[in-house]
This record gives C-alpha cells, structure tokens and sequence, in this order.
C-alpha cells in the first residue's frame, strides 16, 4: 500500500500536467476518479496515446455530461466522500459549471481544491493560451539552454509541465492534506506553471548571483563553455556528457583520458576559463575519434560524472 492510499481524488480530465499529478497521486495508492466528457476527446488531449493513455494509469473513470445539472449534481455528491480534487481549466471554468472552490468546499470543507494553470488564476495572461516553453522562456529559465550561437531550445514537456506544474500541484497538495487531515481544514492550492518553474530556478539563480552564470549566454561553466560540463559526439553517432565540477573528479577525468600530464590541461587550472575554448576542441577531437561503446567502457562506472 502507497503512502496515500485511503486518500480519494477526483481528477477533471484535461491535457498536460493535470493528468500527469493524477497519476502521480494514484501511483502514490491514492483512489483516482478521473472524470470525463461523454463527448468524444479532442486530438491534441490524445496526442501521446499509442496504445494506451499512459496518464490513466490506476485510474478509475467515470463520464459524465457536464451541461447536465444532474452530472453536476453527481460530481458534488462525488465531492462530499473525496479528499482532493484537481483541475486544469481555465481560469472561471469551474465557477461556470458551478464546481467552483466556494461550492466544493461548502459541500466538503475538507477537500484540498488543486488547481493548476499556465499563468495562473490572475493577470494579463491568465485567458491566454500556452504551452511548456512559452513558461519557461518568460520566467527566463529556457535562456541558458543550448549552445550560445543558436535559439534556446526547451526540452519537450520537461522543465514546465511536469516539474513546475504536476511535481509543484503534487507538492502543494500533499501539503496541504495535512491540515486537512489533522484538523478538516481545506483549502485551494493555486499552482500556476510559471510559479513552479520559478521556485524551481532558486538553486540556478544562486550561481547567477554568486557570477557562475551571466548574460552572455554559453559563456560559464553552467551552460556549456567548460569542457568538462558539456556533451560531445562520437564516432559513428550518439552522444556523451561530461560535469566533472569537483576538482577530484575533475582529476579522474584526466587521468582516464590520459590527460593528466598533458600541457594544455595539466598546467591549467580547471575553472580558468581562457583555455575552454581550445580544450573543448581538443575534446571533440579526442571524443568523435571512438565510438561511444568506447568510451562507455572506459569511463561509466567512475567518478569522472559521465553519462
């Protein structure tokens, strides 16, 4: 039995990081309705559906017509017996339908009403539409990723929709089930994605303060110009990464690669950033020389931070 087994959630069905938390809480041994339209699901909310819709994972479903006042009338009744409810419409969509954290709560004042938007409940963009790396890029996250040269790229779904919103909706409601559980206190946890991804970006943001990260994108340690924190291609395809940050496993690293007495990387000191660029080359060299078996073989397994 998971740590939150006994715990009843209703998830309304939607795309994203919605479903995601839903199956976070349900792999957690939560009791997860999911509760979708009787209408058939639009395409881009069975976008990732092969098979089978991974996010329903350990989910019961029920369907339901939500212009119906008598579905309505069922889902509050659903709302009196469940602990959580977790939602990803827009802002007043819930209010609309008559679902809203004022309704649920004063038929249930327990529940922990989650809800989970891109821009959050309020605010000039809280109507507008978006997706993962429209949230990263305004918080300033998606800058750093990538070479210098070229446009920053998200990766596909990771940093916005599933850290800073379904791992941060996740957070928040486990949170606050304690109060609720302690003391039958609800209340409505307000995750919106560009809040998440923000808090997530304290630890990124200390190195910026501290002058490990700058303005000139591609230019620290962090965001690719190190030789030692950066990936590399291999002979005949595929890729390695190196981050041997630490002085000691920064040593490791030379010396698997017989580098240890090699002038340009033995008489340099690992964080003088006025040989990067001719030690990343080397690097390249030396790396798309062998294939990436090779190097697997030689480095995996050791403390030289290779992957």
């Amino acid at each position: 039995m998971g740590p939150l087994a006994g715990i009843r959630v209703i998830e309304m069905a939607g795309i994203g990081p919605v479903p995601l938390c839903g199956m976070m809480m349900a792999d957690m041994g939560a009791e997860v309705f999911l509760v979708e339209r009787k209408s058939p699901a639009s395409a881009e909310s069975t976008l990732h559906v092969s098979k089978r819709d991974m996010m329903k994972r350990g989910k019961k479903v029920v369907a339901l017509d939500m212009k119906d006042p008598a579905a309505i009338e069922v889902l509050l009744s659903m709302v009196e017996k469940a602990n959580v409810l977790i939602e990803g419409f827009r802002p007043g969509v819930m209010e609309r339908l008559g679902l809203g954290p004022d309704v649920c709560l004063k038929k249930n004042p327990a529940l922990v009403f989650g809800r989970l938007t891109g821009w959050g409940q309020e605010g000039p963009l809280a109507q507008v539409a978006g997706h993962d790396p429209n949230y990263i890029s305004l918080t300033g996250v998606l800058y750093h990723s990538g070479d210098g040269d070229l446009p920053p790229q998200a990766p596909p779904t990771l940093l916005g929709d599933c850290a800073g919103g379904a791992a941060m909706m996740a957070w928040g409601i486990s949170s606050a089930l304690i109060p609720a559980l302690r003391e039958g206190r609800g209340q409505v946890v307000d995750a919106a994605i560009v809040d998440g991804i923000s808090y997530l970006a304290t630890f990124a943001r200390s190195f910026y303060q501290a002058g490990h990260m700058s303005d000139d994108r591609g230019s620290g340690w962090m965001d690719g110009a190190a030789p030692w924190n950066r990936s590399y291609s291999c002979l005949g395809g595929g890729y390695i990464t190196l981050c041997s940050v630490e002085q000691r496993f920064y040593h490791i690293l030379l010396t698997k690669l017989d580098l240890a007495e090699h002038p340009l990387f033995a008489d340099v000191q690992q964080f003088d950033s006025s040989h990067w660029k001719a030690q990343v080359v080397y690097l390249q060299a030396l790396f798309g020389s062998e294939s990436r078996q090779h190097w697997s073989d030689l480095l995996e397994g050791t403390d030289a931070c290779f992957a």
